[in-house]
Order: C-alpha cells, then sequence, then structure tokens
C-alpha cells in the first residue's frame, strides 16, 4: 500500500435503496438523522422532498430513489436522511439525502474497489465512483460530487436560501420589533 492510499478515506456509510447497498465517502458525511418533518417547496425538481430546519440553516432534501429513477416508496421507520457535505471548487453545499436505510460504516481499501463498469449509453454511471465487495456483496459507492450535477446544486441551494430567508422574516421582524421597545 503506497502513502498516497493511506491518506485516502477508506471508510464509508453504507445504505440501502430497493435491495441494492450503496456507498459514500465517511469524509463526506456530516451526520444521520432521523426522519423528521420536511417543507415542501413549490416547482422543484420531481426528486427534491424538501427542507428541513437542522439547527436553524434550511437544508434541502432529495430523495435518492427519485434522483436514480427508481419508484417512490413509502416512508418507514427505517428511512432516514444522510446529511452530505458537498463542494464544487470554493463553494460548498450541505443537503439532505433520504435513503431506505442506513447501514453501518464499512472500511474498503483502495485497490478493493473496482471501476464503474461501462454499461452502454443509456445508463449514465458517472456518478458511480466504483463497486466495492464486502461480505459478498457488491457495494456501489457513490461520487456524491457527481450525483447532483452544479446546476441542481445551485438550484438546491437557491431553494434553501428562499425557505431560510422566508422564515427568516419573521424573526427578523421580531427581533427589529423588541429593538424598538426596547429603546
Amino acid at each position: 500500500m503506497t502513502a498516497e492510499m493511506i491518506n485516502e478515506s477508506s471508510q464509508y456509510l453504507t445504505f440501502s435503496l430497493d435491495n441494492e447497498i450503496f456507498a459514500l465517502d465517511i469524509a463526506q458525511v456530516r451526520e444521520v438523522l432521523e426522519l423528521s418533518a420536511v417543507t415542501r417547496i413549490p416547482r422543484t425538481p420531481h426528486f427534491m422532498r424538501g427542507v428541513i430546519n437542522l439547527r436553524g440553516h434550511a437544508v434541502p432534501v432529495v430523495d435518492m430513489r427519485l434522483k436514480f429513477g427508481m419508484d417512490h416508496r413509502d416512508d418507514t421507520v427505517n428511512t432516514c436522511i444522510i446529511i452530505v457535505e458537498t463542494r464544487f471548487g470554493d463553494e460548498g453545499s450541505v443537503l439532505g439525502a433520504l435513503v431506505d436505510s442506513v447501514s453501518e460504516v464499512i472500511e474498503l481499501l483502495p485497490d478493493a474497489i473496482e471501476p464503474a463498469p461501462r454499461m452502454g449509453t443509456t445508463i449514465k454511471s458517472d456518478f458511480i465512483h466504483g463497486i466495492g465487495k464486502h461480505d459478498e456483496r457488491f457495494i456501489i459507492v457513490l461520487d456524491v460530487v457527481r450525483v447532483f450535477s452544479k446546476q441542481e446544486l445551485e438550484l438546491l441551494s437557491a431553494q434553501a436560501q428562499t425557505s431560510r430567508v422566508e422564515s427568516g422574516k419573521t424573526t427578523a421582524a421580531t427581533s427589529t420589533m423588541n429593538e424598538a421597545a426596547t429603546i
């Protein structure tokens, strides 16, 4: 194992969608949340569930089943939101990924992850970092930066900003009234 391989993250958070196992680099995962109230936002892409309030910040939530072209499924007690951080150049985006369930954190050595197989022009696999194997099961290792296009991340960020501003109007108005009352 080279020094470069040692420095690479080899821990991945695994989760399921349908009956498939996916994984995200643990370095991109901030936290895992139980499903909470999600506020719908009109005129957003079909895969956007809405936004959640995460410690006073509006965070967009994406239904990964819909994002990957799978059928909608009702939420269960195992449904969770994985809070991930992505970067495009100098800009960072935080979003929630709604998944069927979270499994565990596993370790995969970089040489145990094979490149994504070529599946023809009809299936888009550029968001797959590679395919790993753990406990005799294949795990699809995602490249979260490529799962969402820059335009999608900008749209999600703008929607979260709009939600934050709209919810902040009440807070700002209350704060201004409180300041005026103390003068």
